[in-house]
């Protein structure tokens, strides 16, 4: 049965869940306006939209954490005005959410049927490990796990992790699991086996709604693709006419012109600026790396999780020590005992948890952007408000950072705002070299446009640009060079002509690239 019979023995099934006319509005923002949808048994319905969109209102409605003000929710035939949290779960409606709710310090089991576990007969009423082990055997087969359910969470892998979310939801006997950026924070190789998950509650009639920037995964997974703009349904594309142009149409409004997409360097990279030669990290401190990064290129850094990109980048910037081997700037070795040794280099680091590590949330934007560098805003050893004004308004428009003010608090921001911020307080600061991880993360299309833009602005002014990303649409279409680690060391670098995702792969592995025409070149 090809794709498009699939979508038409789907569409005669009858829905058992829909949403019609649902608005919701809060102070000044009208967050979903006439919003409808149907979900029907075993499909999956892929959902996108910008930042702002509505998606997470959607969500918080499905899942009876909010109240739409006008519109019904339909379950089996059953109209309501809105959904408890109690009814939503009793529905089906399962969350497994990007920021995942498990108890680390548990093991798999107990976080599966927590407040749940079956208990033994007597006064004790204490938990019968046994029965609970026997419940959750089955589940985790079901999700294709590889561990056991006594299994510490904490030993688990992200994407391993998801799969206690997922088995967690069929507990309760989910028939609409609802993923959240599920991929966002994973590699290549378990982003597959994720999307195997999601085959998987396919075939048992479990449906599906797959939230997403990725829009390459979104395309290959999903039955339907649901777009939201502007609190609004902006359409909705059958599994035919499935593709990134017309979901990125849809979502913006137009279509992304190549170059927003995909930008090439209009100038020849320079010399080496950063290079480090034999360096040793915490992750792998018996296998010595090199790597060289030059002035006015965007060296993409790939790899599968645990590799060691992120570590190489914390010893880069100081934060980790360096186990041994040299690191030098403009020819210039470097002593980087900290991150402060760093930055006075003109080396810094946008962060992979921006929200974690990147930018303080309660602070204002003016002061997320000048904190790295306040005595260029004192005088007489007092900081200057309107100098810290002045250069976030600077910063600001150069970025073109949405915001109401430089004095919006920066925890109100989007996350591809938010990621514009951790990036102005560096570039108020005349960077040498800009070491982005994972910069795209969480970001809608549009904004993501925006970050690479600037990306490549930085390089052609001549910046040295390292882009740690597990992305590898991104990776191949924003880098001009790609530095592959496998196991600690850098297993190859690949230039335009052998771009494609099965050498990056190949690399990952720690197997060799494939010739460019045996690949069909740059992909």
């Amino acid at each position: 049965m090809n794709y498009s019979d699939v979508s038409i023995a789907q569409s005669a099934i009858a829905p058992f869940l829909s949403l019609d006319g649902v608005r919701k509005t809060y102070p000044g923002v009208v967050a979903l306006d006439g919003f409808s949808m149907e979900v029907r048994p075993g499909e999956v319905i892929g959902l996108v939209g910008e930042n702002g969109a509505g998606k997470s209102t959607l969500m918080k409605i499905l899942g009876g954490v909010t109240r739409p003000d006008t519109g019904t929710i339909t379950v089996d035939g059953v109209a309501h005005d809105g959904l408890t949290v109690e009814a939503s779960i009793g529905s089906g409606i399962a969350f497994v959410h990007q920021e995942l709710n498990l108890f680390e310090n548990l093991d798999v089991a107990a976080n599966i049927f927590f407040g749940r576990e079956p208990l033994k007969a007597g006064p004790l009423k204490l938990v019968d490990r046994s029965k609970l082990r026997e419940m959750v055997a089955p589940l985790l087969k079901r999700v294709g796990a590889n561990f056991s359910a006594d299994a510490p969470v904490a030993s688990l892998s992200l994407a391993q992790q998801q799969m206690v979310e997922i088995a967690k939801a069929l507990s309760i006997k989910a028939r609409l699991v609802i993923l959240d950026e599920p991929t966002s924070s994973l590699p290549i190789a378990e982003t597959e086996k994720l999307l195997d998950v999601i085959k998987a509650l396919k075939a048992e009639a479990i449906s599906v709604i797959f939230i997403s920037h990725r829009l390459h995964e979104v395309e290959r997974v999903a039955d339907r693709v649901v777009v939201l703009r502007d609190g609004m349904l902006a359409g909705t594309l059958p599994k035919n006419q499935i593709n990134h142009d017309q979901m990125v149409k849809l979502m913006i409004g137009r279509m992304l012109k190549e170059r927003e997409r995909v930008s090439d360097s209009a100038h020849a990279p320079g010399g080496t600026a950063l290079s480090a030669r034999a360096v040793r990290t915490s992750a792998y401190p018996e296998r010595p790396v090199d790597l060289d990064v030059r002035h006015g290129e965007i060296l993409g850094f790939a790899g599968l999780v645990g590799s060691g990109r992120t570590e190489l980048a914390r010893v880069l910037f100081g934060i980790d020590e360096r186990f041994g081997g040299s690191v030098t700037l403009d020819g210039k070795t470097l002593k980087l005992g900290s991150a402060a040794d760093a930055v006075a280099s003109g080396i810094f680091l946008v962060p992979e948890d921006r929200k974690l590590t990147g930018i303080l949330l309660d602070l204002s934007i003016a002061e997320n952007i000048s904190l790295p560098n306040l005595p260029a805003h004192a005088k007489h050893q007092l900081v200057s408000t309107s100098a810290e004004i002045a250069t976030a308004e600077k910063q600001k428009s150069n970025l073109g950072i949405k915001a109401p003010s430089v004095a919006t608090r920066t925890g109100t921001l989007s996350g591809g705002n938010q990621q514009k911020v951790v990036l102005a307080k560096w570039l108020a600061m005349n960077p040498k070299v800009m070491i982005l991880d994972e910069p795209t993360r969480g970001i809608d299309i549009g904004a993501k446009a925006e970050i690479y833009g600037l990306m490549r602005a930085l390089a052609d002014a001549g910046v040295a640009v390292l882009m740690i990303s597990s992305d590898m649409e991104e990776v191949i279409g924003v880098s001009d060079r790609i530095a592959v680690m496998h196991e600690g060391q850098i297993s190859g670098i690949l230039e335009k002509d052998d771009f494609s995702q099965e050498n990056v792969l190949r690399l990952a592995v720690g197997k060799k690239p494939l010739p460019a025409q045996a690949v069909g070149g740059a992909q």
